[in-house]
């Protein structure tokens, strides 16, 4: 059953009408509909163009949350094989928010990891809605640091809304552990690559996100604070989250502007979630031209190139 967001209420009441119609289709074969269910198919197409073509940055917030949206694990079956999973920080446990390990990517071998939020109730307590805690922190940091001691490229899939903000991991060290993983992105000296798929959400983003290639898909955020704790700082008011993501500049037109992003993958009409494999198969493609973009520079220009990327930040905002 598909998962309609608020806004596309229109959407929802054509394609309940398509439905019903195939029902009858099927139920009666003497009498035909389809000229009537592709009109109304055309007329849903239509409908999702021109909703997806003017949303606004609260509105894109609500797509990029949406449960159907492709995750980690789908990006893991399509784009990547022999996948090897890795586990542990080596002092704690293993956080399962964060899935990384070897891999072959196009016949080459990489280290992959990201933020995993899980499909289902339980796949999603399991992996604590991809809020990591500081071993998941830790763990990605041990794999970094793997893979430039054997110079393989880095690709990471962020999908959270923050690091997990529980009295537990506070105490294990929350901040020391975000701050020292992306220490060891900007340290590594080989291609780093990221990909945000979803939510992109404060210093739990950025410590996966500290790369020499940034690519968000279309309608994901990227943000120093979800547009609801935004809110709550700056006028005491959750209610006011749809105001603060307009003011923001969470989307990934403003941020590839601002150059805190260098390229953005298209999604189908109607978002990632309507269409997975081909967002995946697209999403597979710009990392494969971003990966090839920084092949012919060395270990030192990869690390330098990717510091001063992050330095230049705001510069000219």
């Amino acid at each position: 059953m598909q998962n309609y967001l608020d806004f596309e209420k229109s959407v929802a009441e054509l394609e309940l009408k398509v439905n019903e119609l195939k029902l009858l289709s099927n139920d009666d074969q003497d009498i035909s509909f389809d000229s009537n269910i592709r009109e109304l198919e055309l007329k849903t197409h239509k409908a999702l163009e021109k909703i997806y073509g003017s949303l606004t940055p609260w509105q894109k917030t609500k797509v990029a949350r949406h449960p159907s949206r492709p995750h980690l694990k789908d990006y893991l079956e399509t784009l990547f094989e022999s996948f090897i999973e890795l586990s542990g920080d080596r002092r704690y446990s293993n956080d399962c928010a964060i899935i990384g390990g070897l891999a072959k990517f196009n016949d080459k071998s990489v280290m992959v990891m990201g933020h995993e939020k899980g499909s289902s109730t339980d796949d999603r307590i399991k992996h604590n809605f991809g809020m990591a805690s500081p071993e998941g922190y830790r763990k990605a940091g041990r794999l970094m640091e793997i893979a430039n001691r054997f110079q393989l490229p880095i690709i990471t899939i962020v999908d959270t809304a923050g690091a997990y903000p529980g009295i537990g991991a506070e105490q294990r060290g929350q901040s020391e552990a975000i701050a020292r993983c992306t220490q060891i992105c900007l340290n590594v000296r080989v291609p780093l690559v990221s990909l945000i798929i979803g939510e992109g959400g404060s210093g739990g983003a950025v410590a996966l996100a500290s790369a020499n290639k940034v690519i968000m898909l279309e309608h994901s955020i990227y943000t120093v604070a979800s547009p609801e704790a935004s809110a709550s700082i700056l006028w005491r008011d959750s209610s006011k989250a749809s105001y603060a993501a307009n003011t923001m500049k969470i989307t990934a037109q403003d941020l590839i502007e601002f150059g805190v992003i260098d390229s953005i993958i298209s999604e189908p009409v109607g978002g990632a979630h309507r269409d997975p494999h081909k967002t995946i198969v697209d999403s597979g493609k710009e990392l494969q031209k971003q990966l090839n973009l920084l092949g012919h520079l060395d270990p030192e220009e990869l690390m330098i190139s990717r510091r001063e990327k992050f330095l230049a930040i705001g510069r000219n905002i």
